[in-house]
């Protein structure tokens, strides 16, 4: 066996690079970039493919990709901070700093005329926002009516061109498909949440991030668009035409100054070094480098589940996602190894939250181990696309994700 850095077999990560190359190969992703810590020292770093392919520019370990979801945790971090300066608590109704959300109603059914609806029992708080029980929803998420209005008043669910207080009202006028706090339900929790945490703060939801944690973590990389002198870095997003057999971009806009809305729930750019910063944060319990963001007591906040078992037996995306790990605040966590299915190997208390592009990480405080998965790959996001995610034939860029990570996991040696 061949040591490597961080307790690895150098040899089985070399080999876990091999369904990744195979992906490439075959034309379902354009490339990749992992990143394995383990230790306190970075074990391996690969960088595979193309992350452009008209001008043949390959990846490289400081190429900027689009990380989706990625971003719920950051902006659950954010917030908790505020809480931490005592602005606000986990149970607090969030209409004191938006009264958009004041009388809410709720669909009689989830996927019934959206005129047949009766009062919420109670205000959404700042727990429901960051455990997607506010009964708030995505278009992507959801089924009948509600799918439709919200694409409708939203408009794309990661290319947004509305302010935030404009997104809000819009999003507010929108009934909630579930009575706050019954049941998760994947949503736009987390933007709201992010816009909110900027109003109790005083300033835009962008600075809120950058004052609070990308300056002091020296994110630098990190941020809601890419400025003209780093675009060359960042990754293009593909989405593959299994009819022709090809990968055809998906266009976004670019942007030469920071865009009106930048969203909490997916709209974050950045690199493996950067999210790695943020990912040894919260698995050295608020700290790194010296630098504290959060208490210890409050990063295992967010490392605990909060679902009942009543809310864990629902399904999530069609899948019995909650088998073995639950969701705690903006994290989800694995608490029964034996049993989790849907967010690859970890041991008890491994924690994670990927992103829709196909970006994945995961910290484990067990084995003192971060991994971080990096591909564009996108899906389709818009109305009703939870109720189609199983047709297509080529799934070779969602499944690779789990073969690295099994593999990677087989070549930890010590």
């Amino acid at each position: 066996m061949a040591a490597a850095k961080g307790g690895f077999d150098a040899d089985g990560l070399k080999a876990a690079q091999a369904p990744l190359e195979a992906v490439i190969a075959s034309g379902d992703i354009s490339g990749a970039v992992t990143l394995i810590w383990r230790n306190g020292v970075i074990a391996d770093v690969a960088c595979l493919g193309r992350r452009d392919i008209a001008r043949d520019r390959p990846m490289t370990r400081d190429t900027i990709f689009r990380i989706a979801s990625m971003t719920k945790p950051v902006t659950t971090a954010a917030a908790l901070m505020l809480m931490e300066e005592g602005l606000f608590s986990l149970e607090d109704p969030i209409v004191k700093w938006a009264p958009e959300f004041a009388h809410m109603k709720v669909l009689r059914d989830s996927e019934g005329p959206l005129d047949d609806t009766y009062p919420a029992a109670r205000a959404i708080t700042f727990d429901d926002l960051m455990t997607h029980r506010a009964g708030l929803a995505y278009a992507f998420t959801s089924v009948g009516p509600i799918a439709h209005a919200h694409q409708r008043a939203l408009g794309d669910v990661l290319a947004t061109p509305t302010s935030p207080d404009s997104w809000m009202a819009a999003l507010a006028n929108l009934p909630l498909s579930y009575p706050p706090g019954e049941r998760f339900h994947y949503s736009h929790a987390t933007d709201v949440l992010g816009f909110v945490a900027a109003r109790v703060a005083g300033t835009d939801f962008r600075t809120l991030l950058k004052e609070k944690i990308f300056t002091p973590l020296g994110m630098t990389d990190t941020d809601f668009y890419a400025p003209p002198e780093k675009r060359d870095r960042q990754a293009v997003v593909y989405r593959l035409d299994e009819v022709a057999d090809q990968l055809n971009p998906v266009a976004f806009p670019a942007h030469d100054a920071p865009p009106a809305f930048c969203g909490g729930g997916g709209a974050l750019l950045s690199t493996v070094d950067d999210y790695l910063k943020f990912a040894r944060m919260l698995l050295n319990d608020g700290e790194v480098d010296g630098v504290r963001l959060l208490k210890p007591e409050t990063v295992r906040l967010m490392r605990t589940n909060r679902l009942t078992p009543d809310q864990r037996q629902k399904t999530f995306m069609g899948m019995p996602f909650w088998l073995g790990q639950g969701f705690g605040l903006g994290l989800s966590v694995i608490d029964n190894p034996a049993a989790n299915a849907w967010m690859g190997p970890g041991s008890e208390g491994a924690f994670s939250w990927p992103g829709a592009f196909g970006t994945w990480w995961q910290a484990d405080p067990a084995k003192n181990t971060i991994l971080i998965y990096m591909i564009q790959n996108a899906m389709p996001l818009g109305p009703e696309a939870v109720a189609n995610m199983g047709q297509s034939t080529r799934m070779g860029a969602r499944l690779a994700v789990g073969q690295w990570q099994y593999a990677v996991h087989a070549a930890l040696s010590g």
